[in-house]
């Protein structure tokens, strides 16, 4: 039964089939660049939600961010996530200041002015994710 003829008999439409899944491999996605929100020191990049096809709901990356290296302090419209994959690194958010190691992961609010930096001799390896902006209509 078409769409239409379902919403004609008082049914609702049958909803719109989700997208064929997308598989990445990382390797694929990484680079080597200045860290954001103050260029601090130099980073390897892994833009895996890059490769998904738009629109996306939110964004999934690693960073790995080399010796002496720093996500510079900037305010967020977004919760965001900062999973520690290895490595140590000390997370900012709005002046308070917390230590990372591998297995802990920062919950940052909207709102907050966050940031982290590399710690120790190894690069501080991350796992960062938060939404995107709505949709129009959404």
């Amino acid at each position: 039964m078409s769409a239409l003829f379902a919403l004609l008999l008082g049914g609702a439409a049958a909803p719109a089939p989700a997208p064929a899944m997308v598989v990445i491999d990382e390797t694929a996605t990484v680079r080597e660049e200045a860290p954001p929100h103050g260029a601090i020191g130099m980073s390897t990049a892994w833009r895996i939600s890059d490769s998904v096809p738009a629109p996306r709901s939110f964004e999934f990356r690693k960073r790995a961010l080399h010796v002496g290296a720093a996500i510079g302090v900037h305010p967020i419209a977004h919760d965001e996530i900062y999973y520690v994959v290895s490595g140590t690194g000390i997370v900012h958010s709005d002046g308070e200041e917390k230590a990372l190691k591998p297995g802990l992961a920062a919950w940052l609010y909207k709102g907050a002015e966050v940031g982290i930096r590399q710690t120790g001799s190894e690069p501080l390896v991350l796992i960062i994710a938060y939404p995107n902006p709505p949709l129009a209509g959404q």
